[in-house]
């Protein structure tokens, strides 16, 4: 039997487990992690050889959560595993953010990553053990990897800040963020929070670091008892550039030029003029040799790159003409689209969000099957779309990893805002729609989000607003940067940061960090910081402007939802024989009505009039007649002495023939028809609890009704 090496290091004061050597042997890198009942194995294998030379690492991380790990079987028809859910997406990206950076290009072999929870005590959150699991596959396989990295989730739960948390302690906490990181510094951070301060979040990152770095040292010591020599990388020969010379001193005033074309598409289109003009000039050059091409394509990515940001630390001037701190010129407009039920369009520049606002019953609710516990159900929901469009592309219309990762970002932002179920028990959908990109389109779908929110009358307790930051540095130690606020597309790409935050005027909600590269400094990211809640103020009082508060009421077009209570002893009244009185309701006035143990009534209606018809029917049944008020009944029985009318549902009083007209009646009909619909008032109620009622006295026009 193979022999099982193993390390551990502890982690909020339990224990996580590395072993290897005894399961999945064949792949290139195995580990089987434990953290208390919680256990992944992960694995990592590449190709059998080099492929073409290409510019980007072909990594792909399947994170996958297996039922019987908490001992179920999964619901529905087909009783397997099937498509990943959005949580296993989410949890893909967090370990590939971290890690892609680290894999060298030159390696050149595809690379699948598939770490797999195979125990869950619903305690201890597998995600994390899955992220430091996949590292340390990596970090002991013979694939090439500048790692390790490692990951902790810090949530603040009153004053004290708790590595990894349980699922039970969650709830509790104002703050909750995954932390991962090299032995250099934070690499990554994501996570949501309840209106934290900025100096809250930078002490939840410092609470990470030393943890890390812990886990770091327990792989690289796996590493030396039982790693794997490395394969080699691509020999990449020693190539005679100097021809790439006088190009280059002939590209670069064209290209700078048209780095700086107002406007992405004119600037995209200036760049390309630009390449073809140069490659026409030296097409003799470029001919004598296949490569030459490739070569002249990686010269004018790196003169853009040199240009954009040497622009940026030495003269402050960005490829749009702002300023470091200048965020692009915003609209906002509501109530665009006439029959939903609440819309918004948010436009940053060349980035436009097209969001929507739709509100539903209990019946619309999510319903999220994992196994972190039981079933749950959610009421607000964000979805975020990117269709090719909206960058002048054509392409198919999809939903992919990146749609769910950003939409998740944008949900996060929000939900901290949007009221509880039993304050507006209406289920919450919001639909971004992108119709523009050029950076940060999930920050606009913020915005966009709760501007269509407030239109539709959703009272969340208050606005919020999203802002992506960039970094740009210089030297080793990174002693020149400067911080970008409201990065364009270009500048996300060439840029050494990407950082997203979202809050309100009083904190941080949502938040989004990926740095490639090593130990940037507290004091960058507290300038970061400090610069995107400038930022975020900034852009909530542009949105302030144009709706400042949720409206009074929802849309004419969304469902009614009403709740009212009745007594116990009335349930079995509302309810009637076999449910013949609330069928009988729901039928007359086209709406949904629920009634708990309680008492506790739920009225469903398509529109307003249908829930305020549903409401009078129920009322009228737990209503006790009240002498002197004039009620609207129905002619149910006619005999010699007057008519029988219900006043109320199951209610019938004596019109007697006396009190049909002022002057004498001979006959009952010649007034009253069956079914006939007419004001009556309630003048006694005797001893035998028997109603008697009047025509006469309900007609004057200035009489009460009810």
């Amino acid at each position: 039997m193979a022999e099982v090496k193993k390390v551990s290091v502890s982690v909020g004061g339990i224990d996580l487990v590395f072993e290897t050597g005894k399961i999945a042997k064949q792949a290139n890198g195995a580990v089987y992690a434990h953290y208390a009942g919680s256990a992944v194995i992960a694995t990592v294998c590449c190709g059998e050889a080099p492929s073409e030379p290409i510019d980007y690492v072909p990594v792909s991380v399947e994170y996958n959560e297996k039922y019987y790990a908490a001992g179920k079987i999964p619901g529905g028809f087909l009783k397997r595993e099937s498509r990943p859910k959005d949580k296993e997406i989410l949890v893909s990206r967090l370990i590939d953010r971290p890690m892609r950076p680290l894999f060298d290009k030159a390696f050149g072999r595809e690379i699948q990553i598939v770490p797999t929870v195979v125990s869950s005590d619903m305690c201890h959150t597998p995600d994390i053990v899955a992220i430091n699991a996949a590292s340390c596959a990596v970090t002991i396989s013979d694939i090439p990897f500048y790692g390790p990295i490692a990951a902790v989730r810090v949530a603040k739960i009153g004053n004290k800040f708790v590595i990894n948390p349980t699922f039970q302690q969650m709830p509790e906490a104002s703050l909750d963020i995954v932390v991962a990181g090299t032995h250099d510094g934070i690499t990554m951070v994501e996570g949501g929070a309840k209106e934290v301060s900025e100096d809250d979040m930078l002490n939840a990152i410092a609470a990470a670091q030393p943890v890390i770095t812990e886990i770091c040292e327990a792989q690289e010591e796996l590493r030396k008892i039982c790693g794997k020599e490395k394969l080699p990388l691509m020999e990449i020969e020693d190539k005679d550039l100097s021809w790439l010379e006088p190009v280059r001193e002939y590209a670069y005033p064209l290209i700078k030029e048209a780095s700086f074309v107002k406007g992405k598409q004119n600037r995209y289109a200036a760049l390309e003029k630009a390449h073809q003009d140069i490659k026409e000039k030296f097409a003799d050059l470029i001919a004598e040799d296949e490569k030459r091409p490739g070569e002249i394509s990686k010269l004018f990515e790196d003169m853009e790159y040199e240009i954009l940001r040497s622009s940026i630390l030495n003269d402050g001037i960005r490829t749009d003409g702002r300023k470091v701190t200048e965020i692009r010129p915003i609209t906002c407009e509501v109530g665009l689209l006439p029959c939903t039920h609440g819309s918004a369009l948010f436009t940053r520049g060349e980035t436009q969000s097209l969001a929507v606002t739709t509100l539903g019953t209990v019946q619309d609710e999510q319903l999220f099957d994992t196994i972190d516990g039981e079933k749950t159900y959610s009421n607000f929901m964000l979805h975020y779309n990117f269709p090719p469009y909206s960058v002048g592309e054509c392409g198919r219309l999809t939903t992919g990893r990146r749609e769910i990762g950003h939409g998740h970002l944008a949900q996060r932002a929000l939900e901290a805002v949007v009221p509880k179920k039993d304050k507006f028990p209406y289920t919450i959908r919001v639909v971004s729609e992108i119709m523009e990109s050029n950076g940060s389109s999930s920050m606009a779908s913020v915005c966009g989000g709760c501007l269509s929110l407030m239109d539709a009358g959703v009272p969340i307790s208050k606005p919020v607003a999203g802002i992506a930051m960039g970094l740009i540095t210089e030297g080793a130690d990174y002693s020149r940067y400067v911080i970008l606020s409201d990065i364009l597309g270009e500048e996300d790409h060439l840029g050494d940061m990407d950082f997203k935050v979202a809050g309100t005027k009083d904190g941080i909600t949502a938040f989004q960090m990926d740095i490639k590269i090593a130990g940037v400094t507290p004091e960058i990211m507290s300038k970061a910081l400090q610069q995107a809640k400038e930022g975020r103020m900034h852009i909530l009082s542009i949105m302030a402007n144009t709706i400042s508060e949720p409206r009074s009421d929802i849309s004419e077009y969304a469902p009614k939802i009403l709740t009212l209570t009745v007594p116990e002893d009335k349930i079995g009244a509302v309810i009637g024989t076999g449910g013949k009185t609330i069928k009988a309701i729901a039928a007359q006035s086209n709406a949904e009505i629920n009634i708990e143990d309680n008492g506790t009534v739920m009225i469903y209606g398509r529109n307003n009039a249908s829930a305020q018809e549903a409401k009078r029917l129920v009322l009228a049944i737990i209503e006790e007649p009240e002498v002197g008020h004039i009620y609207h009944g129905t002619v149910k029985r006619i005999v010699d002495f007057g008519a029988f009318i219900e006043i109320l549902p199951g209610k019938e009083g004596l019109c007697h023939i006396s009190k049909l007209a002022k002057t004498r009646v001979k006959n009952v009909s010649d007034v009253l028809s069956v079914g006939q619909q007419v004001d009556v008032k309630l003048t006694e109620i005797d001893r035998m609890g028997r109603l008697n009622l009047s025509y006469i006295d309900a007609q004057p026009e200035s009489a009460e009704k009810k």
